[in-house]
């Protein structure tokens, strides 16, 4: 099969597109035959070796970890899917080595869910990850219907996911974003506030009794979290662990086939859209992850297979 991969930690230039067989499809797995997949500043943060300390790497790593694509062979006991299901996933294992940017990939079962009809391959490729951080970020924290909720990072690919989610579970957005987005954030039903000096007296001009929830998608802002949850307020990060020493949560992300379903589902009720921004060929991986390192697209980078 085709993939790209690379060798030794570094920037772009340790991609190359290869041959690789086709992995083998273990007990509890599925072989995805990729149509698309999409790319997240973790693929080319771990490429640099940003996360050497966390997971363990065999290469050649291919590289990726979301997916939307059909089921092409089951493995043993995998009676929830079969050949043909449209499927998506946050493929992420337990170590670093067979990722999506390849035309295929094996997922274990409890990762998947399936595609949403309303979504196409590219939108659905853009979802796991970036929706499963808002998701479960939202849901742990107990977001529901009247809450006040502040999104730190709004127009960001976790951002304006989360806009919507915390929407579709009945709460009132408050999100902050640099001025060029924060139409496109009304759009979403998100009531958006400027970035910079000043920003805590921004909200609390919105919520003067001070918001039930603050999602932090961007880090750094804690000062400002403290200054405008409310008494009985619940926080969470998912770029600064300094929340644990403030009564929040830091998280990562999950792959939950169950919850990743449940993204589908407000999809297809018309609740939540991805995004997307560019589209590049498999052999152009390297010039997606630039664009990505680069931070200013409004959606996501997809490949296509």
């Amino acid at each position: 099969m085709r993939a790209m991969t690379y060798e030794t930690y570094g920037g772009t230039e340790v991609l190359s597109e290869t041959r690789l067989p086709v992995p083998k499809v273990g007990p509890g797995e599925v072989l995805v035959r990729v149509r698309c997949a999409s790319v997240n500043p973790v693929d080319w943060k771990i490429m640099s070796g940003g996360l050497d300390g966390l997971m363990d790497v065999v290469y050649p790593v291919v590289p990726g970890w979301d997916v939307a694509g059909t089921v092409e062979r089951v493995g043993i006991d995998t009676p929830e899917f079969a050949a043909g299901d449209e499927v998506m996933a946050y493929a992420r294992k337990d170590w670093v080595h067979g990722g999506t940017f390849a035309e295929f990939v094996t997922v274990p079962v409890r990762a998947l869910a399936p595609k949403p009809a309303s979504l196409s391959w590219q939108q659905a490729a853009g979802l796991p990850l970036a929706g499963l951080t808002a998701f479960q970020l939202l849901t742990r924290l107990r977001t529901r219907e009247g809450d006040t909720v502040l999104i730190h990072g709004a127009a960001g690919g976790v951002g304006s996911l989360g806009v919507q989610i915390a929407r579709a579970l009945g709460a009132r957005v408050i999100g902050t974003a640099s001025l060029r987005n924060h139409d496109r954030l009304r759009e979403l039903g998100c009531e958006p506030v400027a970035y910079g000096d000043g920003l805590a007296d921004r909200v609390r001009g919105l919520a003067p009794d001070g918001v039930d929830v603050v999602a932090d998608f961007v880090g750094g802002v804690l000062d400002v979290t403290r200054a405008v949850l409310a008494d009985d307020g619940r926080h969470a990060s998912i770029a600064d662990q300094t929340v644990l020493g403030a009564g929040g949560q830091w998280m990562w992300v999950r792959p939950v086939g169950s919850d990743l379903a449940a993204l589908g589902r407000l999809a297809d009720e018309g609740r939540l859209t991805v995004t997307v921004a560019e589209t590049f060929p498999l052999s152009e991986l390297a010039a997606a992850f630039a664009l990505n390192q680069d931070g200013h697209t409004a959606g996501k980078i997809v490949i296509e297979v």
